[in-house]
């Protein structure tokens, strides 16, 4: 499926705008002032690497069982969680404004449940109070009319808008990303693995199946999609994980959960998988292959233990196991019905981190510049034709002017 960069988003009166130049913002309400509106972040990708600018309008063939242990059996099995860790560490130097931005606005309390709670208790009142019909009359506009001004408030002030410009060799990767993600999405079923423990004992073993490893895990469904409050010219590949979500966003991983967001490049997400035999408690999915088959309750030998009347046939499918992680503490593992998966995103995400490091040759007439910023002693480098153009100072955060300093040699 092919994903489509729009040209402008709107957040509640306001309507950015997508042009060469970058970022232009309008609103149609008279005399509402542009700094009481969220922040425009604008991202140029292609020949260079990238640019980030603000603009201020305001594995073994072992089997593995699922945990359905049955009621009247114990187990000795301990489970380890397979799970990322805090998201604060997970931060590179290209994404730290970005993140401030995000997780600044992510703590602001909602103010719409306040007016709903407001409206309700006003209700109650007068209710209690026998109040006649008009006073109800009276007070009904008046209370839609806070809860709409509350979800307006809400979207200017909890709404970070994110613009991406991309060159063609950008796009190309980022579309091959979106379509590893395509073939993960077709597949009949996805699972995120929680938790997992090895049987140590021999009764753990004859109960479950002959497996060596229990798991405990949840069906997913990926999807292309946004963060709440989150507004963006493109759709992005979306990989649920437990209590985060991994947000593939075309020049960094975003990390989210309810404490927060974290970032990982491209070059620093490793991505690992096999094939993997799985006895399957539950459904085989219509893609998946079954390889053999194995008892509920088994011997010694790994027959039929034939004291279990209720003892059924399971059959072994052939899964794919797939493992994201980074030395910054993404660790997630993921289970596919159907082979090959793995490295199609693999292939995908080094496409994605070769893309945006490369810095292709450029000819005669167009090299990089350096030059200090208007208000600090830091050096700004930038394409040749960005002269003219005004950015916010990465390290003072001012307002400043590219240009070519005299004497100055461009470079290649």
């Amino acid at each position: 499926m092919g994903f489509y960069i729009r040209k402008s988003v709107s957040v509640g009166p306001f309507r950015f705008n997508l042009s060469k130049s970058g970022i232009g913002v309008s609103t149609g309400i008279k005399g509402f002032r542009v700094g009481s509106g969220p922040r425009g972040n604008y991202v140029h990708m292609g020949r260079g690497g990238i640019y980030f600018r603000q603009t201020l309008p305001g594995s073994q063939n072992s089997h593995e069982v699922p945990l359905r242990i049955p009621n009247n059996q114990s187990s000795d099995v301990d489970f380890v969680e397979i799970d990322s860790g805090s998201v604060s560490p997970m931060v590179d130097s290209s994404s730290s404004a970005l993140l401030e931005e995000i997780n600044s606005k992510s703590q602001k309390m909602l103010v719409w449940p306040w007016a709903l709670g407001f409206s309700f208790c006003l209700f109650v009142f007068l209710a209690a109070s026998n109040s006649p019909s008009w006073r109800y009359f009276l007070a009904a506009p008046g209370c839609i009319g806070a809860f709409i001004w509350a979800i307006y408030a809400d979207q200017l002030r909890k709404s970070v808008v994110l613009f991406y410009d991309m060159e063609p060799h950008i796009e190309e990767a980022f579309q091959n990303l979106h379509n590893a993600f395509d073939l993960l999405r077709a597949c009949s079923r996805v699972w995120h693995i929680q938790s997992r423990g090895d049987i140590t004992t021999t009764y753990d073993w004859k109960v479950n199946a002959g497996a060596q490893t229990l798991v405990k895990r949840e069906t997913i469904n990926p999807y292309a999609g946004l963060p709440p409050y989150f507004k963006c010219n493109v759709k992005i590949p979306v990989l649920p994980a437990g209590r985060q979500r991994l947000f593939f966003f075309p020049d960094r991983i975003l990390v989210w959960d309810s404490g927060g967001v974290g970032a990982v490049g491209f070059d620093q997400l490793d991505i690992n998988f096999g094939e993997q035999q799985f006895i399957e408690g539950g459904g085989v999915p219509n893609d998946a292959r079954v390889v053999d088959k194995t008892w509920r309750f088994v011997n010694k030998k790994g027959g039929p233990d034939r004291r279990f009347n209720n003892n059924q046939e399971l059959p072994i499918v052939l899964y794919e196991a797939i493992l994201l992680s980074s030395k910054s503490g993404v660790k997630e593992l993921f289970q596919a019905s159907k082979i090959g998966i793995g490295t199609k995103m693999n292939t995908a995400v080094q496409q994605m981190a070769s893309a945006i490091s490369r810095r292709e040759e450029l000819g005669s007439e167009m090299g990089y510049i350096k030059c200090p910023c208007n208000h600090c002693d830091v050096s700004i480098e930038f394409p040749a034709d960005g002269i003219g153009q005004i950015i916010a100072c990465p390290r003072c955060g001012m307002d400043t002017v590219l240009f070519k300093p005299s004497g100055k040699n461009s470079l290649g």
